[in-house]
């Protein structure tokens, strides 16, 4: 049973465990490794976006450059939507783009980092299979090698890309079970009420509206306008299941891991329309793969960020934050500071694509629009995470039922689970592992969360993962060569009531006059692959018209 409760025939997954056990008795195992236990403290670091950096566009005054570079087209923002707008502008044919990013390194949330053993996430670490109408998102997959060739119209992915057996595991009850979806030790009623939700599901994923479109689609803006589903965005996902009678304590905890998995937010605050739409929009058709498998890397998303980067002609400035942005007769210009050299240059364009969250841009743009840090916040909350890689030798004990999955999660837990990065390693029996650890946290307000994070130091961190895991891994502790932290304070935006269908989020989207485009998945609605893939595509499409 896959995350909607879908019956998932064999065959593909049989493919993948041929694929493993081939690449394992062809070389893949690892040597066994010991070590003694160490009494010292987890070494580690506390990793993430450069807060201290950034915070300089919020508390220091900087000087206007004296002299201005002038170029056709700049990029405000490395992530994967300024990315996505660089590679599509260069198939476009406009040679001179410039992006700026406040970062050493381009991919935003899709971050990465690596050992001697594996690469591994630290930010989003898998995409969905895509929905067959994403043409262009289809087609830069292809490029990327992700999507093989076509049978009978559909896509053909690459074996090694989608998620091998097993695929996800949940331990509930004192054992672990296959799958996600609570199974083991539920009573006849919470059963029935997940069978009533799976097919309440299904019928809103086939549903459409009265404008004809898909009641809730990928991206958000081609969905249904029709005021029965956009309804659904004035309360929240927890008011929507009571009033369809869904009250099982193991399908509400299940919910709620969905809508914070994907979202960062619980079902008292996500809206209904969004907590369904994680559940309806995803409709891929695929000759090999069933719409809710997933595409994974040892990196994560960061395959995805490297394979836009190999596709992108831009010339890419990194260290470099933007210090304000400013409509002047016609043109656009651009104050940023270079990090490295301590300076501060200026940047002169015809088009300009700002590709950064929207607190950060109501700083930059100041007078330009003024009106932009008053409708960010009133209607704009970040959810605020951290990623732990952690380095675990080999011999960590596990509790009775299946197998090391990639995806592991716990019953009730603290944090969200943990992927195993090197889970398309294939090799089965490896000396280390890289286990990737996610939590969304929590505070009596995202910035009280943000705040105590910042102040929180490493050990502290390593103890509660340890107070989470151990529960399933008892040894993890000894085991535990390495952890590293990363902090997210925004890692994405939480679409509460009111924010996907209410007209702040129309408004933000708006280009200023023909000259300065947006192009975040803050304004999308939600944070996932594809919105940001084409808030870069429509802001390119932005720039090509007024050029």
């Amino acid at each position: 049973m896959n995350r909607n409760g879908d019956i998932i025939q064999t065959g593909n997954m049989e493919r993948r465990q041929f694929i493993r056990w081939m690449m394992t008795v062809s070389g893949g195992l690892g040597l066994g490794m010991t070590a003694c236990r160490s009494q010292s403290k987890i070494p580690g670091s506390i990793v993430g976006a450069s807060a201290a950096i950034g915070h300089l566009l919020r508390d220091k005054v900087f000087e206007r450059p004296a002299i201005f570079e002038e170029r056709k087209v700049v990029i405000v923002g490395g992530g994967i939507s300024g990315l996505s707008a660089a590679m599509h502008l260069g198939k476009s044919g406009i040679a001179d783009v410039l992006l700026l990013e406040l970062e050493a390194h381009t991919g935003g949330n899709a971050a990465s980092g690596s050992n001697e053993y594996s690469k591994f996430p630290y930010g989003a670490h898998y995409v969905p299979i895509p929905n067959n109408q994403l043409t262009e998102y289809l087609a830069f997959l292809e490029e990327a090698g992700v999507i093989t060739g076509y049978e009978n119209g559909l896509p053909v992915y690459n074996e090694l890309y989608l998620c091998h057996d097993p695929e996800d595991r949940l331990y509930i009850n004192g054992k672990w079970q296959e799958g996600i979806v609570p199974n083991h030790g539920l009573s006849a009623t919470s059963k029935q009420q997940f069978t009533r939700f799976f097919e309440a599901m299904a019928r809103m994923r086939r549903e459409k509206g009265k404008d004809g479109k898909d009641a809730f689609a990928i991206p958000v803006d081609l969905s249904s306008a029709d005021p029965v589903y956009t309804a659904l965005d004035q309360l929240t996902f927890k008011e929507w299941l009571a009033q369809q009678g869904f009250n099982a304590p193991e399908l509400l905890w299940y919910a709620n891991y969905c809508t914070l998995d994907d979202f960062g937010t619980t079902i008292e605050q996500i809206s209904a329309w969004a907590g369904i739409h994680y559940f309806a929009a995803r409709k891929g058709l695929a000759a090999n793969a069933h719409y809710d498998d997933v595409l994974t890397w040892e990196q994560g998303n960061g395959f995805l960020a490297e394979q836009l980067i190999k596709s992108n002609p831009a010339e890419l400035r990194t260290n470099s934050l933007v210090i304000a942005v400013a409509a002047v007769n016609g043109k656009v210009e651009i104050s940023y500071y270079d990090v490295l050299n301590k300076t501060v240059k200026g940047l002169r364009c015809d088009q300009c694509i700002i590709a950064a969250p929207q607190f950060i841009n109501a700083r930059m743009l100041g007078s330009t629009d003024p009106e932009r840090v008053g409708k960010v916040q009133a209607n704009m909350q970040y959810s605020p995470w951290i990623v732990a890689n952690l380095k675990v030798k080999a011999g960590l004990e596990e509790r009775n039922g299946v197998d090391l999955s990639w995806d592991n999660v716990i019953y009730e837990g603290n944090g969200l689970g943990y992927v195993d990065a090197g889970h398309q390693k294939i090799s089965l029996s490896q000396p280390v592992k890289n286990l990737t650890y996610y939590k969304p946290l929590k505070g009596t307000s995202n910035a009280e969360a943000r705040k105590a994070a910042l102040a929180k130091p490493h050990k502290d961190w390593v103890d509660e993962i340890l107070t989470d895991l151990q529960k399933v891994h008892p040894n993890l502790e000894q085991q535990l060569l390495q952890a590293d932290i990363a902090l997210w304070g925004h890692a994405m935006i939480q679409p509460l009531p009111g924010w996907i269908w209410g007209e702040a989020r129309k408004s933000l989207q708006r280009s200023i006059g023909n000259t300065i485009h947006f192009a975040h998945t803050d304004i999308a609605g939600i944070s996932i692959f594809e919105e940001a893939f084409y808030q870069g595509l429509n802001a390119a499409g932005q720039v090509k018209r007024f050029l």
